[in-house]
């Protein structure tokens, strides 16, 4: 019966936008848990607080294999020494065009150098543009 009426929609009776509202498919809404049944409340009292000292120990999160254990937090000599250089503060362009590129250590050169072709070829792209 319902799919008789969608039609008789379709064909005019009523504008084309509400006949779409009708037929279209509603998500099923999740049912509350009853009050005072099994389950309901206790969920939130079984998840496991975790202790200070596995905190401080373990990086979670970090395992992707599908078995396996999260890894632990090693001692700062058992790590290479480029890793704490990551977050060092590089120099931007503006600041390495401002020195002489004569007197640049090889590794601020390299960088003037890509950060300076990168530049251009913006430029030379904001030109040749289409607006």
């Amino acid at each position: 019966m319902a799919m008789s009426w969608t039609r008789g929609l379709k064909h005019g009776v009523v504008p084309r936008h509400a006949a779409q509202l009708v037929e279209s498919r509603s998500l099923a809404i999740a049912s509350k848990a009853k009050k005072g049944g099994k389950g309901g409340g206790a969920d939130a009292a079984k998840t496991p607080a975790l202790s200070q000292e596995l905190k401080s120990t373990t990086v979670f999160g970090a395992n992707i294999l599908k078995e396996g254990s999260d890894p632990k937090i090693q001692p700062d000599s058992e790590y290479p020494d480029w890793l704490w250089h990551l977050l060092d503060k590089r120099p931007v362009l503006s600041e390495l065009r401002r020195k002489d590129p004569k007197t640049l250590p090889y590794e601020d050169l390299k960088r003037f150098v890509k950060l300076d072709n990168r530049s251009r070829i913006e430029e030379k792209n904001a030109l040749t543009a289409k607006n």
